[in-house]
């Protein structure tokens, strides 16, 4: 398996992963809006977005995306990991897991002190990810399953409370996907 950032794919790509994947596990609906979502992320300031991909013999198996979440009265940098896909077929054998560890040590290479994520804790506990409140670190929009607000220190410092309001890039600022 090769782990990359998403250079390697086009965009095309890409978007049809996050399609596939969420159409064939929540619906077409579900799928139609996560491949859009994806299709303006990938749009997003090259500062502002990390892509990484998971391979196997040139086949995009997963892909994970982060984006900046800016706290402008706090020093930290802080990255947004949103969406997550893996091919329905590489599923339930670490593809994501192994994804995500490669893009928090990316992130942490690059002096990145946060990463926080809105999903399932059960599964991104796995890579160290734990509970969040909203007075910890504010989401940018209110929460419609504040128990998936779930983050981690990757400077090695204990995560203490985020100061301010927080802003999110412009495709993730819909109450939609919060």
């Amino acid at each position: 398996m090769d782990l990359s950032d998403g250079r390697a794919f086009s965009a095309d790509t890409i978007v049809a992963l996050f399609t596939d994947t969420f159409a064939a596990s929540e619906g077409a609906e579900e799928g139609a809006l996560i491949g859009g979502l994806v299709q303006q992320l990938l749009k997003t300031p090259a500062q502002e977005l990390r892509v990484f991909t998971a391979s196997d013999a040139g086949q995009l198996l997963s892909c994970i995306c982060f984006t900046r979440l800016t706290y402008p009265e706090d020093p930290r940098r802080v990255m947004l990991l949103s969406p997550v896909a893996v091919a329905t077929a590489a599923q339930g054998k670490g593809v994501g897991q192994a994804l995500i560890t490669h893009g928090l040590n990316a992130l942490r290479a690059e002096g990145i002190d946060v990463a926080i994520t809105y999903g399932d804790p059960a599964f991104y506990g796995r890579v160290g990810f734990q509970a969040l409140t909203e007075e910890m670190a504010p989401p940018p929009l209110p929460l419609s399953h504040p128990e998936g607000w779930i983050g981690q220190s990757l400077s090695g410092a204990d995560l203490s409370p985020l100061k301010g309001p927080s802003s999110c890039v412009a495709a993730l600022n819909k109450p939609d996907y919060w």
